[in-house]
């Protein structure tokens, strides 16, 4: 379902009496769902009607006990007062708890199928204790939600904004002049939202006149030229690095404002490490993988003792995703080893190079990846969405990151598209989809979020 208040009745309820949740992506085809729901033994289904259909499609290979639907009325289908009236009034007895299993959030795998990250219920509870002591959390805040709680962040948001006894109010999907009116309506303290949102905000006329009670927003996957108009009203932003494995793993404090380009510091209760290709640990300033161990990492993969194996080992969990820490011992992240780009035995990091083309005044947009090169290996590729009507060569980018980034990051090759780059729902630049369809292996997928063709500028030299 979409964001509502009876998923976060479901949610504390099934916690409370042992249950555990299973949130649904709604995006997700109909296969995708079953698989799901199959691999999750899922017992009951509790569905928005505006969902039917799509239930209705999955329904004849599931093993579903009960179906509970949400919504305006559909013929066939328990509603969700009349399921709840066939219990008794008692206040439920509390059976949940500790290191019992609190929900199943999928997300992608690197092997093409969705991996189920089991979370228990203390670490929502080290989270939201966590962000609160290392970061400016107030306890009278009255946070907007608009990113879906089926996904991991939308969800720790929510059960810390309750643990510290501040008020949610739910969008069941963005729209910027209703998100806007809702701000100045509801006296909104505090938003969390994507880059594509801060975007879409900034095109509503005078939107600035809509932010008299907003103090922070909380973003992931932001550059710092997409908060520049935020900073100027005054607004904190917060912001930080984390997984669907972990939660939180960094969050900013206002301590680190002079630091923009870092993911903040570990949350009280957390460890983070960086190691190298052997797993010794990297000095300060030195790439390698993060590494992370707490109470609020995932218990496991649900049924694959292998993949869990896999992530967690000695207690630390092996996350994927560069960083370096700096001699300030905040966090400033490079990306996902599987992005890293190999040219000519150098390796080059495509958030950092993102970062530099990013502040160009003309770019709406930018991906870096990397690009089979017969010569150097890979070579870095940008793909860039400009402002309407702009005219910029390969040779005016890089002549604009000269002095900002080494040469050989400078992108050998520029790709302009008019259409937005793919992002996932929450913000995520999926690098992937771009490599591939780079490289030949998935040009259909690509065209899914590119409808119109991209044209290509190589280098000359």
């Amino acid at each position: 379902m979409l964001n509502r208040s009876e998923f976060l009745e479901a949610f504390f309820g099934l916690a409370k009496i042992g249950a555990i949740l299973v949130p649904l992506n709604v995006r997700l085809a109909p296969p995708e769902l079953e698989a799901v729901c199959r691999g999750s033994a899922m017992r009951s289904l509790i569905f928005d009607t505006d969902f039917t259909q799509v239930v209705e499609t999955i329904q004849p290979n599931l093993h579903v006990r009960d179906y509970v639907s949400i919504g305006k009325d559909s013929p066939g289908w328990a509603k969700n007062e009349d399921f709840i009236g066939q219990y008794a009034d008692d206040e439920p007895k509390i059976v949940g708890g500790g290191n019992d299993p609190a929900v199943i959030l999928y997300t992608s795998g690197t092997s093409g199928y969705p991996c189920s990250v089991v979370r228990d219920h203390l670490s929502f509870l080290w989270l939201s204790a966590g962000l609160m002591a290392t970061s400016d959390y107030p306890s009278e805040e009255r946070a907007l939600v608009s990113v879906p709680l089926y996904h991991g962040w939308g969800l720790n948001f929510v059960v810390t904004a309750v643990h510290r006894g501040g008020t949610t109010i739910l969008m069941s999907a963005f729209e910027a002049l209703h998100a806007l009116e809702t701000i100045r309506q509801e006296k909104v303290s505090a938003m969390l939202v994507v880059p594509r949102m801060l975007q879409q905000l900034e095109l509503v006329p005078s939107f600035e006149t809509y932010l008299n009670s907003l103090r922070t927003l909380e973003t992931f996957q932001a550059l710092p030229r997409e908060l520049e108009k935020w900073l100027k009203q005054g607004i904190t932003v917060r912001h930080g690095y984390g997984l669907t494995e972990a939660g939180y793993v960094t969050i900013t404090s206002s301590a680190d404002a002079a630091n923009p380009n870092s993911e903040g510091q570990p949350l009280f209760c957390t460890e983070v490490r960086i190691v190298n290709d052997d797993g010794a640990d990297a000095p300060p300033g030195e790439v390698g993988e993060i590494l992370v161990k707490g109470p609020t990492v995932m218990k496991e993969y649900w049924g694959d003792r292998e993949a869990t194996y896999q992530a967690i080992m000695g207690g630390w969990l092996h996350t994927g995703d560069l960083g370096k820490l700096g001699e300030d011992d905040l966090l400033y992240v490079a990306g996902r080893k599987k992005d890293l780009i190999k040219s000519g035995g150098e390796s080059i990091y495509p958030a950092e190079v993102e970062k530099v083309l990013s502040l160009h005044r003309e770019v709406l947009d930018v991906a870096v990846v990397g690009r089979r090169d017969a010569v150097w290996g890979e070579r870095v590729c940008a793909i860039i969405r400009f402002k309407e009507g702009t005219s910029v060569t390969l040779k005016d980018m890089v002549a604009f990151c000269d002095g900002k980034i080494a040469p050989y990051k400078m992108p050998k090759e520029l790709i302009l598209t008019k259409t937005p780059l793919p992002r996932d729902s929450n913000g995520k630049l999926l690098r992937s989809v771009l490599r591939d369809r780079l490289n030949g292996d998935g040009e259909s997928v690509l065209r899914h979020f590119l409808e119109e063709p991209m044209s290509s500028v190589k280098a000359t030299s």
